[in-house]
């Protein structure tokens, strides 16, 4: 069994999701932050057998996608994303982050 942790911006996180769940997929989903420009992300916990795990990365890559944004001016993640001069840069964001982890033992009560 295995546990893919799936780190996607909330922008692609309702198709992603849909499209998971339309294939028979279990996910729970999770609000979390990312670190780097504060942005809103959804990260999904998707407990799979080994041989849907392909299946599942392909679907996550199709729904999520990778845009650009202007990084704030602000002390936020302590300057973290802007020029060596503190002026806003266009950075890419989105996508996907994927983690595939090995599961020793799962039970479903």
């Amino acid at each position: 069994m295995k546990l893919i942790i799936a780190i996607v911006n909330n922008e692609d996180s309702a198709a992603v999701s849909s499209a998971l769940t339309r294939e028979k997929f279990s996910v729970t989903k999770l609000s979390t932050t990312g670190g780097f420009l504060l942005v809103g992300n959804t990260t999904f916990l998707i407990g799979a057998e080994e041989k849907d795990v392909g299946r599942i990365k392909e679907i996550i890559h199709s729904f999520s996608h990778r845009r650009t944004m202007q990084s704030a001016t602000t002390t936020n993640s302590y300057g973290a994303g802007l020029s060596p001069n503190g002026e806003p840069e266009n950075v890419s964001v989105g996508g996907a982050t994927v983690f595939v982890l090995s599961v020793d033992e799962a039970e479903k009560y």
